[in-house]
């Protein structure tokens, strides 16, 4: 099949969080199956900036928006010797930061995202490459099923192209004002409950829901929850009027990435068969961050965005009583500046007790995977994650809430004594994450060997790419089966 992957974020070459990492990834399993696979991102100026061999493309984009005809280029790079376009244009991409700055989203984003979606549809043209299948991916590229239902439906180039739309959070929308259809070059027949229309706004995920032919989440149990109103963050019903076509299919890692064997980041590589290999990343770790520097100690880590999402509050409302505990806490992160406050203010009332690190910083992120010894995701709620499948690999056993595809990757001793892969805890709340909590230091403390045989359990569990690509490859199958133009 020829498949086309349209995300607004590719791992390496600009990334937010999961969703760059999945579309660096998925492509490149694909094409192991024998796809053709081309991808597109917009030319931000981060791409600009990355030191990517990128090459000016013969091809140019002319299409409507903002109330005019925008013109822009194209460039080209490649991922693993896949193709990579990028839709390039000053005044939307040359910017600081991806979708908006220290005061919020940037106010012409639907202009932005739009002009991007158009000019894929409008390069495919001009490149003469006809897709089987768009594998679309959050609002950002939420227009392309609806142009191709509504305004392209008769273009014989699309006329056998199938849609497929994935939701990697149904948290975040694109929601828009009503006023900014003719800036995105559409009429105000779009604003009707069937198409776009949300509460007096527009909603392009909705409209990406309602004309894909095969919509998808990321993991089998998110899949399940957006469908009711605690997670459905409004769109439960929409999503449950095509609960035919909605499938979840769980993310993998890129083991090519995250490889303990091979990893260049740590200061000591290890396999599940020689496993001892991680006390040097440890000590190398406690050091690093100024910890004092003591294997029997439990380090307990977490890397992450510091908001409400991700439980960072259950963790600020424990502190009190990690503290009282015989463990090192380690947090990579930055977000909501109370919850960063209260984490610093801890930090300096506990010597030596907690490290901080906020911003992002990727090596460390790689050593504290290695370094640590339990790997918390208390997340409110989690469409995927992909933190707890890293902590498998290198042998760092997760704790999380049973949410998402965290309950659909990580088992509880309680639940399954043999093959369990870590801790969880079901009623989200301090008491829920400590009980689980203290479950895990007991068996570390207790019974090393339980706990050896843990982490080689974990390090030895199949979470790549191969099982879920296969999965696509049967959607997007039946997604040109379910062609609806």
């Amino acid at each position: 099949m020829k498949i086309v992957m349209i995300a607004s974020e590719v791992t390496p070459f600009a990334k937010t969080g999961g969703l760059a990492d999945v579309v660096g990834s998925l492509p490149k399993e694909l094409k192991r199956l024998g796809h053709d696979v081309r991808i597109f991102i917009p030319f931000y100026r981060e791409v600009e900036k990355g030191g990517f061999s990128i090459r000016k493309g013969r091809k140019s984009v002319e299409v409507p928006a903002d109330k005019t005809m925008q013109k822009g280029l194209l460039r080209q790079t490649a991922l693993d010797d896949i193709p990579v376009y990028l839709i390039e244009h000053k005044g939307y991409f040359g910017r600081d930061t991806l979708y908006g700055g220290p005061t919020g989203d940037y106010p012409d984003n639907a202009q932005r995202f739009s002009f991007f979606c158009r000019g894929v549809l409008d390069v495919l043209k001009k490149l003469d490459f006809r897709p089987d299948v768009l594998h679309c991916h959050d609002w950002q590229t939420a227009l392309i099923p609806i142009l191709l239902r509504y305004e392209m439906e008769k273009d014989p180039f699309f006329g056998k192209t199938a849609t497929l739309f994935t939701i990697h959070n149904l948290a975040y929308q694109g929601i828009f004002p009503a006023e900014a259809l003719p800036a995105m070059g559409l009429s105000a027949e779009y604003l009707t409950m069937d198409r776009l229309e949300y509460y007096g706004n527009l909603n392009l995920m909705k409209g990406g829901i309602l004309t894909a032919d095969v919509v998808t989440t990321v993991s089998p149990t998110y899949c399940e929850e957006i469908c009711g109103p605690e997670q459905g963050f409004g769109l439960d019903g929409v999503l449950r009027t095509r609960e035919d076509r909605l499938f979840g299919v769980l993310n993998g890692l890129d083991y090519s990435i995250w490889d303990p064997a091979h990893d260049r980041n740590l200061a000591k590589n290890y396999t599940p068969t020689a496993i001892s290999g991680r006390t040097a990343n440890k000590l190398a770790l406690q050091k690093q961050l100024g910890l004092e520097q003591k294997v029997e100690t439990p380090l307990v880590a977490m890397v992450t965005r510091l908001v409400s999402q991700k439980g960072i509050d259950l963790v600020v409302e424990l502190l009190p009583q990690l503290a009282e505990q015989n463990l090192q806490l380690v947090i990579l992160g930055n977000g909501d500046r109370r919850y960063v406050d209260a984490i610093e203010s801890f930090r300096q009332t506990h010597p030596g007790k907690i490290a901080l690190s906020t911003g992002f910083n990727g090596s460390l992120a790689h050593r504290i995977y290695a370094g640590s010894d339990i790997f918390m995701m208390p997340s409110q709620f989690e469409p995927c994650g992909l933190g707890q499948l890293i902590a498998l690999r290198y042998g760092s056993v997760p704790l999380v809430h049973s949410t998402g595809g965290l309950k659909d990757t990580v088992t509880d001793q309680r639940d399954s004594a043999r093959d369990h892969l870590g801790f969880t805890f079901t009623d989200y709340s301090s008491a829920g994450l400590w009980e689980a909590m203290e479950r895990a230091l007991q068996i570390f403390g207790e019974n090393r060997q339980e706990w050896k045989k843990l982490m080689r359990r974990g390090m030895n569990a199949d979470y790549s790419w191969a099982k879920s690509a296969v999965k696509y490859e049967e959607l997007y199958r039946l997604a040109l089966k379910r062609r609806e133009r």
